[in-house]
């Protein structure tokens, strides 16, 4: 007599709104692709700000094994929140505007491709953020980036699209702010067009504005874009979609484990979530904190 291995139980939480696109085939792809025979799904969607965070938590609280953020960074943000420190392991199906999380994990944005990772069910712990009282995944933007964030987070439409519209908008009205960084590496005062606080590589949509970082090592990088001639605004751009920001003498990358900022303009964003931040901003790594599920781990930036 063969005894039947309980099934692996893993909850599905659909951001329905992520990168502007309708999920309505997500489901129907879930249950022609998912290993049925391994895994007991369960589908959520959420209905408001906070809701994918509330749903995580009772997965956890449930002792859920595998939780399953589908949609963008902010979705990933809201739903690793929870599972930090915890037992649960994140899975990604991206369906974001940009996805620069998954594609740092070198999780596949097709849903198939997507689910067959979950199906081959390679699990490894990465590192994650605290900043004050909050925490991130993969970056924090201080700067343009969380202007952007801002407008983005305010505009009723999402996509690729109002994104580029928006970071358009305001490189056009782009002024310096005031950051003070004091790390064990460094302390100094810079005008900066930006600042970012990098775990994962890039922002999303293979912008690589820290291709050398990585979410094994116990280590950030701080990148300064300092002000820059806006004509060379093209120029530099091109330089970090071609994942060599490190050659240009107007981005400056500092490796620490942790540091404190005190900012001129206290906003700034978290895994592209816009954040109205304090104007001293305390931050370090936290090593190994979250599980997650991967392609290979001889894809993964480590």
């Amino acid at each position: 007599m063969t005894i039947q291995q309980d099934k692996i139980s893993i909850w599905f939480i659909i951001n329905p709104i992520s990168g502007g696109k309708r999920k309505g085939t997500i489901v129907k792809k879930i249950e022609r692709h998912l290993d049925h025979s391994r895994f007991s799904s369960s589908i959520y969607y959420t209905k408001y700000e906070g809701h994918g965070r509330e749903i995580a938590g009772r997965a956890v609280q449930e002792n859920i094994p595998l939780v399953c953020a589908i949609g963008g960074d902010g979705t990933i943000h809201e739903i690793a929140g929870e599972l930090i420190q915890s037992e649960s392991t994140l899975c990604v199906i991206p369906k974001g505007s940009g996805n620069g999380i998954a594609n740092h994990l070198g999780i596949p944005k097709k849903i198939k491709k997507a689910i067959s990772v979950i199906n081959k069910g390679i699990i490894t712990r990465i590192d994650t953020v605290a900043v004050n009282d909050a925490f991130f995944v993969g970056t924090a933007g201080f700067g343009i980036d969380a202007v952007i964030a801002e407008k983005f987070s305010n505009d009723s439409k999402r996509g690729l699209k109002t994104y580029v519209k928006h970071s358009i908008r305001e490189f056009i009205n782009l002024k310096p702010i005031k950051i003070h960084i004091d790390s064990s590496q460094k302390k100094q005062t810079v005008e900066a067009f930006m600042l970012c606080i990098a775990n994962t590589s890039e922002f999303g949509n293979r912008f690589k504005i820290s291709p050398k970082s990585s979410v094994t090592d116990g280590m950030l990088e701080l990148i300064i874009v300092r002000p820059f001639p806006k004509w060379k605004g093209g120029l530099i751009a091109a330089k970090i979609f071609g994942n060599k920001s490190y050659r240009s003498r107007y981005i400056d990358t500092i490796s620490v484990k942790e540091g404190k900022l005190e900012l001129s303009k206290n906003i700034a964003h978290y895994d592209g979530e816009f954040v109205s931040a304090h104007d001293t901003i305390m931050f370090n790594v936290i090593p190994k904190s979250l599980k997650v599920m991967i392609l290979d781990k001889n894809r993964l930036y480590i």
